[in-house]
């Protein structure tokens, strides 16, 4: 099976607290919403904590352009995806050396919250020294989902070519999107949850020679199955305007999650022989409180099953696609030869990406 090798995590340097962020939103949104009180008790029940930015907090004071938050966007996502890359090619936690950038075979970038051509690997690839022969493989859109799906085409990439070694870089920057004027619901939850970060994970084929595998025992990618609902574009996604991008977030989120998840999970489960039971760590995309919540009614799992991806979500809130790679990263360190684990992230389409991972 291909393996996953390596995470690492870049995060943004400026922290905000949970409190300091409904502060900003109560003064922003109290003339929009009478009972802006009851609305901002989403910023606690959503057990965030804190949220790194790719700005502080002054920056979203004043109007900006499209044209400002996309540079701003490029300018930052190659100074976090540079350092992602370096820290996952470079990482003592998982590898006994570092491995040159000149071995990498492929790279997947994954990012839904700004626009970038050329895109930003190919930027990256001025300041790291990639071969130039290496493959780009941008991915757009995909929101949420991104980063399992990311993983899910590096499999497959790793199945075709079993002696590449493969990168998936996964960047969102949701914070640049934020739209001062749009006192929307949607807005307001949106500024509750998202938050900004990078990361990249490092994934090899069969044929690899892993003796820079620092593990006794890693995750191999057994099968995936990736899900698209009919007529589900309106749940979550992007209205473009003049101004940018604006969030589409329906509340109906966590219901569509409990009645549609589970046939989805059991079908891909038992087609590869394996049953619910039988699986010891649930490495899901946090996508807040609530579609935690959904997760265990739906798949019926012990809350210990979802600990991880609440930490993750507490100490940073919701990165969209990056956000599963920080909460896989933490079961790479505990994971031992024999687990199965079930990855998965939910994103617009409305669709679902859905990873077996055996431990070997």
């Amino acid at each position: 099976m291909p393996a996953i090798v390596s995470v690492a995590e870049a995060i943004p340097e400026y922290v905000l607290t949970q409190d300091q962020v409904m502060d900003f939103a109560r003064d922003l949104f109290s003339d929009s919403f009478k009972d802006i009180e009851r609305l901002l008790k989403a910023f606690h029940n959503g057990q965030i904590e804190k949220r790194h930015f790719a700005k502080g907090l002054e920056w979203f004071k004043t109007d900006k352009s499209f044209e400002e938050r996309n540079n701003a966007y490029i300018e930052q996502s190659i100074e976090l995806g540079t350092r992602a890359i370096k820290r996952c090619l470079e990482n003592d936690l998982f590898l006994t050396r570092s491995l040159p950038c000149d071995e990498i075979d492929a790279i997947f970038t994954i990012s839904s919250s700004g626009i970038a051509t050329p895109s930003i690997e190919a930027r990256i690839m001025n300041k790291l020294p990639f071969s130039e022969y290496t493959k780009r493989i941008p991915i757009w859109g995909l929101g949420c989902a991104g980063g399992a799906s990311g993983l899910s085409r590096a499999y497959e990439y790793c199945l075709a070519f079993p002696e590449a070694k493969v990168l998936v870089l996964s960047i969102e920057l949701c914070s640049l999107t934020f739209q001062r004027n749009d006192r929307s619901k949607s807005n307001l939850i949106g500024t509750s949850l998202f938050a900004d970060g990078a990361a990249c994970a490092l994934i090899t084929g069969d044929k690899v020679q892993r003796d820079f595998q620092k593990l006794s025992s890693i995750p191999g990618i057994r099968g995936t199955q990736s899900t698209t609902k009919r007529n589900s574009l309106d749940v979550m996604g992007w209205e473009v305007k003049n101004e940018g991008l604006y969030v589409v977030f329906s509340k109906d989120i966590p219901s569509i999650i409990e009645g549609w998840l589970k046939p989805n999970v059991t079908e891909f489960l038992r087609g590869k022989g394996i049953e619910m039971e039988e699986i010891n760590h649930f490495v899901a995309h946090p996508g807040g409180k609530k579609v935690i919540d959904a997760y265990q009614k739906a798949l019926q799992f012990d809350p210990v099953m979802t600990e991880i991806s609440l930490d993750v979500l507490r100490e940073f809130g919701n990165m969209s696609s990056a956000t599963i790679l920080y909460v896989l990263k933490r079961f790479m360190e505990i994971g031992r030869q024999g687990d199965t684990g079930l990855a998965t992230a939910l994103g617009p389409g409305f669709s679902s990406e859905l990873l077996l991972l055996e431990w070997e």
